[in-house]
């Protein structure tokens, strides 16, 4: 179940999302002509019942969608080129959504995460990727440390972000295609992780704060890799 004017509408428009049933006010409904594909079962409701359906206290702006979830991706259908993100163990929702989001806006291709201790696609997730779940492939895999040993046989450098690393990330190989790979706030990357990146580095920063939340991390590190680019 999406809600929300942007998870729902870029679900609509995504050929891949194999949609079931809209439940939308008449407002929100009017907002959605000529986005509806044809033969999407729509029906009118108050806001009560939307609240019911996406859960007490949700922004769904007037829109829920029942839809299936989105078919997997392999980590061997990754091209490399461009710019993925590996997330080691980020498990709260709204910051995974956060991410996601930030990622469609940087155009990253992928996001790699761990089967276990992260998140599950849910509505909360979609929400706060404000549609970008709809953009950027979610590759979950068991065993991260060799998903990363993979994008590196791609030829992908692979750079770990640690708030206490020598290397500066301005002044790291940043040219695509590369791999920003971010650990769970507290917990930062895992031994393993660490090992199989090829570099870690830091994002410098002129205040007493050191670390930052991870969605924030992944904005400012795309910010700088995309304007190291020629």
């Amino acid at each position: 179940m999406l809600y929300g004017r942007h998870s729902v509408e870029a679900a609509l428009a995504n050929p891949r999302r194999r949609l079931i049933k809209l439940w939308a006010t008449q407002n929100a409904l009017q907002r959605l002509e000529g986005k509806l594909p044809s033969g999407l079962a729509v029906e009118l409701v108050a806001p009560h019942v939307l609240e019911q359906l996406a859960g007490s206290g949700s922004v769904h702006q007037g829109l829920v969608l029942e839809a299936q979830p989105l078919d997997s991706v392999l980590l061997e259908d990754v091209p490399a080129e461009g710019v993925v993100l590996v997330l080691d163990q980020v498990s709260d929702p709204h910051n995974f959504g956060a991410i996601l989001r930030v990622a469609a806006a940087f155009g990253v291709h992928a996001l790699i995460t761990t089967e276990r201790h992260g998140p599950g696609m849910t509505a909360t997730l979609a929400k706060a990727a404000s549609g970008g779940l709809e953009h950027v492939a979610v590759i979950r895999e068991t065993n991260l440390a060799r998903a990363i040993e993979a994008i590196k046989e791609k030829g992908f450098t692979v750079i770990g972000l640690d708030s206490e690393a020598d290397n500066d990330l301005v002044t790291a190989p940043l040219q695509p295609p590369l791999a920003l790979v971010l650990g769970a706030e507290g917990k930062g990357l895992r031994r393993l992780t660490r090992e199989r990146c090829d570099l870690l580095a830091r994002i410098s920063l002129p205040g007493r704060i050191v670390s930052l939340n991870v969605s924030t991390a992944a904005a400012i590190a795309l910010y700088i890799a995309q304007t190291a680019r020629p």
